[in-house]
């Protein structure tokens, strides 16, 4: 990481898919001052809460020149803020196939943040790098910003620490080299490719499935319903974050 730039992590948490959310952001800027930041609204979902916390960074640094690295578990975030916004935005926030944008104000809000930083800071002074951090694998920012946001989702109040970094406790600065969004494999056909799950969303419930005939069976015939054949753990936490829901939500097949 460009020792230059100011750290952040970010992650949003619902206790329920709507219900309660949380949202927990950590901020380190290069002169190693560490601030903690977190808030709770109750009744939102999981996506709105990630979009929530990176708003909520970029709002406190936008009097702070450099180059901002935010690190997020979300690859909703990323791949929405570095690629599907612009197009969503040339389009009057209708998606390619004309449907209404998911979450439309929050993209907005966090587009007018990015244009703001833009119009304050040129160059480096505004540059923003997203990185992509794997969630519940031990990376100790992530772990942190996590714990802030699933306790403020639960309705509690986290202490939360401003100081400097020597006092922190937390190995913020411990990141994995790869920090890019996972592609899916090259060359696998779907049609071809063994099944990991099977995912069925009815109503605002979703179920995993292990096989096909037990998803079809709870979709089949069923207006409004939804689902996903998923190869692998990542690909079903992508598509879990694209329909809003948290993995502890998602129910078991009968």
């Amino acid at each position: 990481m460009d020792s230059r730039a100011t750290l952040v992590f970010t992650d949003g948490a619902c206790s329920g898919n709507p219900g309660p959310g949380g949202w927990g952001v950590i901020i380190v800027t290069p002169d190693g001052q560490v601030t903690e930041l977190g808030g709770h609204e109750p009744e939102t979902t999981n996506n709105r809460m990630e979009l929530t916390a990176a708003g909520k960074a970029l709002r406190h640094l936008e009097r702070t020149p450099g180059p901002l690295h935010i690190l997020t578990d979300s690859t909703y975030v990323i791949q929405g803020i570095t690629r599907w916004a612009f197009g969503w935005s040339k389009r009057g926030w209708k998606t390619a196939e004309g449907g209404e944008v998911a979450n439309a104000a929050y993209w907005k809000r966090l587009m007018a943040l990015l244009a703001e930083r833009r119009q304050a800071f040129s160059g480096e002074a505004a540059a923003i790098e997203w990185k992509y951090v794997r969630g519940h694998v031990g990376v100790p920012g992530n772990e942190r910003v996590d714990a802030i946001a699933v306790a403020y989702s639960k309705g509690k109040r986290p202490a939360l620490y401003t100081g400097p970094l020597q006092g922190y406790g937390i190995a913020v600065h411990d990141i994995p080299d790869d920090t890019s969004v996972p592609e899916r494999e090259p060359g696998k056909s779907a049609g071809k490719t063994k099944a990991y799950s099977y995912l069925s969303e009815v109503g605002r419930t979703v179920k995993r499935h292990s096989t096909w005939a037990s998803c079809e069976r709870r979709v089949k015939g069923v207006p409004g319903a939804r689902f996903k054949k998923t190869r692998s753990a990542q690909e079903e936490a992508e598509v879990l974050q694209e329909w809003g829901v948290s993995a502890q939500d998602v129910q078991a097949e009968d």
